[in-house]
């Protein structure tokens, strides 16, 4: 609102705390509808419905889900929802997510997502797709594994991948540079006794974290509500965060103990490999193309430490990186991401994807799909010179 909000502002401020009182806010929170198609431990593969106005086509998209953050990431309200914009654009759209971690799971390492979940849940929704490819999204940690499995599984039928706000050198993220002697004190041992007590990273650490690198918005909130009580749509994404915030859950103890160790204190993606328990994934050793997307305002992994992963892919057909409005979580369902990140999706799943049925013996083993069937794209990323945020000058391979 302005300083003197007009008489329009006001009416539409009491309109909207009358109808917080009332109905108990403002989000339209209905998820939108899915059914499970596959499960086993900790992963539970799920099929969002075809929308009634648009038929499936196409190539499917798997959404890969991070660890700790609730599945609400992708699905966050009516209006700022991934699954729901690619549902609505007739796209096959499937989702892994993990279910409640406890404290029987302690045991578990990053390599039971990377070894097991992923690869699980990708065979699963290519078989229910009719046997075509998969096109895999990940968030956050949820990048990170997809990158892992694909380099570490070549034969799965994956079609590309997309990493939304991964952090692959922690150097580069400013939240970690303090902490940094800490966490080298004691030869990196000074909470190990803790999470392994525990279990792991219990469900309020993880709050408090998300919370922390967002420490400026939360100071300044009170007042960005004050002036904007008669943004409705500015309200419900409010309460839509709020409801996702407070549904963290616990990371398992192995887990929390590797992201601790390898992941944060010696920053070992940033070299691209990472040791699995009998074997080394290495990065360079992925074969299909890999969009990387940074949010401009993200703190907990910003645009240097995300584009670190870009040199690091030598081995891909085409890597793509675009930086986009927001932070690490409105780079994927903000408000802007309606008009940044799903169109560079959409436009980067749709360059990779066939538009026929599947043809046998004629289709890449690695992908299913021949050159000829991917479509020529009309507007290749970065060349749109109406997006804000195009990447034609960080086109460069090159460290």
């Amino acid at each position: 609102m302005n300083l003197v909000p007009g008489p329009d502002q006001v009416v539409a401020a009491a309109g909207n705390v009358a109808h917080k009182i009332l109905y108990g806010g403002l989000a339209d929170l209905r998820p939108m509808p899915r059914t499970l198609i596959d499960e086993g431990e900790l992963r539970e593969v799920y099929h969002y419905r075809p929308a009634a106005s648009a038929q499936e086509q196409g190539d499917p998209v798997l959404l890969v889900t991070p660890l700790a953050a609730p599945a609400l990431c992708y699905d966050l309200r009516r209006g700022c929802s991934v699954v729901e914009h690619l549902v609505e654009a007739g796209r096959p759209t499937y989702l892994v997510e993990y279910g409640e971690v406890s404290f029987r799971d302690r045991g578990l390492g990053i390599e039971h997502w990377v070894e097991e979940v992923v690869p699980a849940a990708v065979e699963a929704v290519s078989q229910h797709a009719g046997g075509r490819p998969v096109h895999l999204v990940g968030w956050s940690l949820g990048g990170i594994f997809a990158l892992l499995a694909t380099a570490d599984r070549a034969d799965l039928p994956i079609a590309s991948v997309t990493v939304l706000g991964s952090p692959i050198d922690v150097s580069q993220v400013p939240l970690v540079a303090p902490l940094r002697p800490l966490l080298n004190l004691a030869d990196g041992r000074l909470l190990t006794p803790f999470y392994r007590v525990i279990g792991g990273a219990p469900k309020p650490l993880v709050t408090w974290a998300f919370q922390l690198a967002s420490f400026q918005k939360l100071v300044t909130r009170p007042l960005a509500v004050a002036t904007r009580l008669d943004d409705a749509d500015f309200l419900a994404q409010l309460e839509a965060v709020d409801r996702f915030t407070s549904k963290m859950s616990a990371y398992p103890g192995r887990s929390f103990g590797q992201l601790y160790h390898r992941f944060v204190r010696s920053n070992v993606l940033s070299t691209g490999r990472y040791e699995l328990a009998h074997r080394t994934v290495d990065l360079a050793a992925l074969t299909v193309p890999v969009l990387v997307v940074a949010g401009a305002t993200d703190g907990i992994a910003p645009v240097n430490a995300v584009k670190a992963v870009v040199p690091l892919l030598s081995g891909s057909p085409e890597v793509r990186f675009e930086i986009v409005p927001g932070g690490h979580l409105g780079l994927l369902t903000g408000r802007a991401a309606r008009g940044s990140t799903w169109q560079v999706l959409d436009e980067w799943v749709g360059q990779w994807s066939r538009t026929s049925a599947p043809r046998g013996p004629a289709t890449s083993p690695r992908s299913g799909r021949t050159q000829e069937e991917i479509p020529p794209s009309t507007d290749t990323i970065g060349s749109n010179p109406s997006r804000r945020y195009g990447s034609a000058a960080s086109r460069n391979l090159a460290p």
